[in-house]
């Protein structure tokens, strides 16, 4: 892990690819990292050269062009979501204090450096990292906290109603 201005950051992925043209094969590399800064901001980026220390480099101005604000209910998520991409579904529940990050290496990585400390996950569907990492992201953008929900109904839930319910 590698620590740049304020923000952390992970590798995901390194792959070697390759571009066959009429002079031959064209090698470059793929990097696929994470960044967070732990208090709720996290992005994912893609950097694509022929050397990997470039790529890298690359990833992580792509990754801060693409930060998104995870909205946190204590150290867990405020609700169930299941995000998308493709081929990819990432199934996000939010756990009990004490719980910890129980994720797969993409989905544990983009959760650990949003600030997220107790989560459940399963990803279903593709095993490709970089798929499996827009999915994760899909579904913490779609995270609304109580307040914004009650926002868009047009209702408060204040606590009589709370109890009247029980």
């Amino acid at each position: 892990m590698i620590t740049t201005d304020e923000f952390a950051n992970e590798i995901i992925d390194i792959r070697r690819v390759s571009k066959v043209t009429k002079g031959g094969r064209n090698l470059k590399f793929r990097v696929t990292i994470v960044i967070g800064d732990g208090k709720g901001r996290v992005g994912v980026g893609l950097g694509n050269t022929t050397e990997i220390p470039r790529a890298i480099q690359q990833a992580i101005r792509d990754a801060k062009k693409n930060l998104i604000q995870v909205r946190l209910d204590g150290g867990t998520i405020p609700h169930e979501v299941i995000g998308e991409f493709k081929a990819g579904k990432v199934l996000l529940k939010p756990a009990h204090p004490g719980t910890g990050i129980i994720a797969g290496g993409t989905v544990g990585a983009i959760c650990r450096l949003s600030g997220i400390r107790d989560i459940l996950s399963k990803s279903l569907g593709t095993t490709n990292p970089l798929t499996l990492s827009r999915a994760a992201i899909a579904g913490l953008t779609q995270l609304r906290s109580q307040n914004e929900v009650e926002v868009l109904r047009g209702r408060h839930v204040g606590a009589e109603e709370v109890r009247d319910a029980a």
